[in-house]
């Protein structure tokens, strides 16, 4: 488990005391949530987090924020006025939360491989299985969550490097093909990414498995190094060094030993994300990634990141969101990721995204009495 209760607090606040709230539209959540009820009631409940909200906590608030009717952002913001109750999460050292941002790449890919497309994505193998306490053996790290089958034995899977190198070469696993094993790399740490191929057709390849092993983030090895200033780290500064040392790009993506494996998906709405880990879409700037083993999908939290100013047209990032997704390097209770859409543009906008952040968490009224 990332964290426990004793490592936070929640603080009752009016909805008055949430900075920015008079100038929020909130509408957008209404899509959002209806697709979640959707998913809870029709297909499988969301796990519950050691917060303790249970979709059952949750239940009252998505059917009726399903049958509600937003005509404007004032109209909307009563809704959840009436619904929830905000509490600010503090974290037990006093620190506070922290955002970062992610996007769906879009990528020139091919579908058959030549000297220019050679870097694959690739489905999921057949021998790589899931791992939890039914099944894993005391060899294999508590934390890994995938594993190889091999005989009758479950074993760690083999790693970037290996992958590399061709491990999975000749089992016909190949989506499509890049040019760059870097933009493969990037599409990884994503999760997901828009495939265009050179006739024009345009497809969607979103996670499907990992091979286990622990995500290390390549920006902090160049940190540790000395190679970028902690103050200059973004995903465009990693880029650019990667392109300036060529003869070191190796040595520094198998530093992240983590590997992601995808599945295909149709472009349904161009407008939308991919499906998100709680099977619904992500809608840019409204979608946020969480810790799951903390919070609960489904669940709205107010951010308020006052230095956070470029996604708001120079005006400090203050909005409410849903909590649709989670990630390896999202871990505690004040930390999220916001989703802030496709291409390039939105690439741009989330590579630079670091910023302090105040976490308020919505919880609907009838479950907020237990934490008053």
């Amino acid at each position: 488990m990332s964290a426990s209760l004793v490592d936070f607090s929640l603080s009752p606040v009016s909805f008055a005391e949430l900075p920015g709230w008079a100038e929020d539209d909130p509408s957008a959540l209404f899509a959002i949530v209806r697709s979640c009820l959707a998913q809870v009631t029709g297909v499988k409940p969301y796990r519950t987090g050691s917060l303790g909200l249970s979709c059952e906590d949750l239940l009252p608030f998505l059917q009726a924020a399903s049958n509600f009717a937003a005509g404007d952002a004032e109209s909307a913001r009563r809704f959840f006025e009436r619904e929830c109750q905000p509490f600010l999460i503090s974290r037990s050292d006093n620190q506070r939360g922290f955002v970062t941002a992610f996007y769906e790449p879009e990528i020139e890919v091919s579908a058959t491989p030549d000297d220019t497309w050679k870097y694959p994505f690739y489905r999921r193998p057949s021998d790589l299985v899931d791992v939890d306490d039914s099944n894993r053996p005391g060899s294999l790290d508590p934390s890994y969550a995938f594993g190889r089958l091999e005989g009758d034995s479950i074993v760690d899977y083999p790693d970037r490097r290996q992958i590399d190198e061709g491990w999975l070469e000749g089992r016909g696993l190949e989506i499509a093909w890049a040019k760059s094993k870097v933009d493969v790399f990037f599409v990884h740490v994503q999760g997901a990414a828009r495939l265009r191929f050179p006739d024009g057709a345009v497809k969607r390849i979103t996670f499907a498995a990992k091979a286990g092993h622990p995500f290390s983030a390549i920006g902090r090895l160049l940190i540790d190094r000395g190679e970028i200033d902690v103050r200059e780290i973004s995903m465009q500064s990693i880029r650019r060094w990667l392109a300036t040392h060529p003869d070191q790009v190796d040595e520094v993506l198998w530093h992240n030993r983590s590997y992601i494996f995808f599945r295909e998906a149709a472009v349904d709405d161009p407008v939308l994300g991919p499906v998100a880990a709680a099977k619904v879409p992500l809608v840019a700037g409204r979608s946020l990634a969480v810790d799951r083993f903390i919070h609960t999908f489904g669940c709205p939290f107010y951010i308020d990141a006052q230095t956070l100013t470029h996604l708001d047209g120079g005006k400090p990032f203050r909005r409410l969101m849903m909590a649709i997704e989670t990630g390896t390097a999202i871990v505690g209770p004040a930390r999220g990721d916001i989703f802030t859409g496709s291409g390039d543009a939105a690439g741009e906008a989330a590579g630079t995204v670091r910023n302090a952040a105040d976490f308020y968490i919505l919880i609907p009224r009838a479950a907020a009495a237990r934490y008053l």
